[in-house]
């Protein structure tokens, strides 16, 4: 059977930091003193120093409806969703542009690929980022394309599971992942501090990578979802008049910890080395890693991708995954996981080649 390898990994971010911004902003915004004292003491612990939007804040003004240089969110009329929708077709090409070229693949790359696969939660239309993809790389029009949206955080899982596929079943395949989001088109202005919480941890960010059966990388080995029974309510994004609408229950970490401590991975864990966790929060971190029972530094990479660049929804993993290919060993077996609605986990288990 013919191995599937993760070759490469790219990624990137707007250029507007608007992690100290959205804190003040959301304190104004909350009305209760009392949740404004709350809101910034789980700042100051939510170890995230930064955070990237496509919006562009603006700082010289206290003005809460002038808090950014779109004028997109003003108190009392922050916009409707065919407006955020509007805001995402016009922005998520240019990220996704980016990223592509980042990823500087060669002219037989490009010449070799023969699916793309996209990823995203956050926005979408038709024709979408997949057409996007091939216009800018001048892809043959042949290139068979999937759209894998609605997934939330663990969507690039699924999608390395089915470029694996791919490419066990057509050995000179080359699979094209692209995972984009901006997570910042769906704030909301309310007065619920679990959800203002929730926006304090997300980001825009998009990462490309290349899988094929080239021997490079990282081999894709197995996969396996870990779904948390009674938690079908702890995570859940709908759409809405007003935008994407996420519930993002402060119950997520705990069950998280005890599904994975109960689970058949904790049994298997002594043979991993490297853990690429989706750093969906602080808490969620620290959850795994004590259910796990893993080393202090086990998630080094994780927190450090938090800490620069915040929860970017599924392209979150693969900025984990990216920094792993810079400083892992041949060698080394490592287990990725990333969780989302459902609730579930969705892990890959790979070694270094």
């Amino acid at each position: 059977m013919t191995t599937a390898y993760l070759n490469r990994i790219a990624t990137a971010i707007p250029e507007h930091d608007i992690h100290e911004a959205f804190v003040s902003f959301a304190e104004r915004m909350l009305a209760d003193r009392r949740l404004q004292t709350i809101f910034r003491r789980m700042a100051s612990r939510a170890d995230i120093s930064h955070r990237y939007s496509f919006l562009n804040p603006r700082r010289d003004s206290d003005r809460l409806s002038a808090h950014d240089a779109h004028g997109f969110y003003q108190s009392g009329g922050f916009p409707n969703t065919a407006r955020r929708m509007e805001m995402f077709e016009q922005c998520a090409p240019v990220l996704m542009r980016k990223v592509l070229d980042r990823l500087a693949l060669t002219e037989e790359e490009r010449s070799g690929i023969t699916h793309v696969l996209v990823t995203c939660c956050t926005g979408l239309y038709a024709p979408g980022l997949d057409f996007e993809v091939l216009d800018h790389l001048g892809l043959s029009a042949g290139v068979e394309r999937t759209m894998i949206g609605f997934m939330g955080c663990y969507a690039a899982i699924n999608t390395l599971k089915l470029a694996r596929h791919i490419v066990r079943s057509e050995p000179k395949a080359g699979v094209l992942m692209v995972n984009l989001e901006l997570c910042t088109v769906h704030l909301q202005e309310t007065q619920d501090l679990e959800q203002v919480l929730s926006f304090l941890v997300f980001a825009d960010g998009a990462a490309a990578s290349l899988i094929t059966a080239r021997e490079q990388g990282f081999s894709l080995d197995s996969f396996k979802a870990v779904m948390v029974p009674n938690t079908r309510e702890l995570i859940t994004w709908k759409i809405r008049g007003l935008g994407f609408d996420m519930l993002l229950s402060g119950q997520v970490p705990g069950e998280l910890g005890r599904a994975l401590h109960d689970g058949e991975l904790m049994a298997e864990r002594d043979g991993i080395n490297l853990w690429a966790v989706h750093p969906g929060g602080r808490s969620v971190l620290d959850a795994v890693e004590k259910g796990l029972e893993l080393p202090t530094d086990a998630l080094a990479a994780s927190r450090e991708v938090l800490s620069s660049f915040g929860n970017m929804s599924s392209a979150t993993v693969m900025f984990v995954l990216e920094r792993m290919m810079q400083q892992a060993k041949p060698g080394q077996h490592g287990c990725a996981m990333a969780f989302g609605p459902g609730l579930a986990a969705e892990t890959m288990r790979f070694h270094v080649v």
